[in-house]
């Protein structure tokens, strides 16, 4: 099965973030890079849906809430 690539501002459409909060906080907090998105051209990222919806629905182990780990927890 294929890889659907996107890029933030794509991303952005379907996940109800901003392309730059995307690019610059769940970019260096949250997504791992060869994992979630990728930058096969230099500058250029791209964002891998499959993995990022994983992500976002990823089952907390300790329950059986789901939960989205897109906000820090303090």
């Amino acid at each position: 099965m294929g890889k659907t690539y996107l890029t933030a501002e794509e991303l952005s459409e379907r996940i109800k973030f901003s392309p730059r909060y995307i690019r610059e906080k769940l970019k260096e907090r949250v997504f791992i890079r060869g994992v979630h998105y990728i930058q096969p051209f230099g500058r250029r990222i791209l964002f891998v849906w499959e993995e990022v919806e994983k992500l976002l629905y990823e089952e907390d182990k300790a329950s059986d809430e789901v939960f989205i780990p897109l906000r820090r927890v303090r």
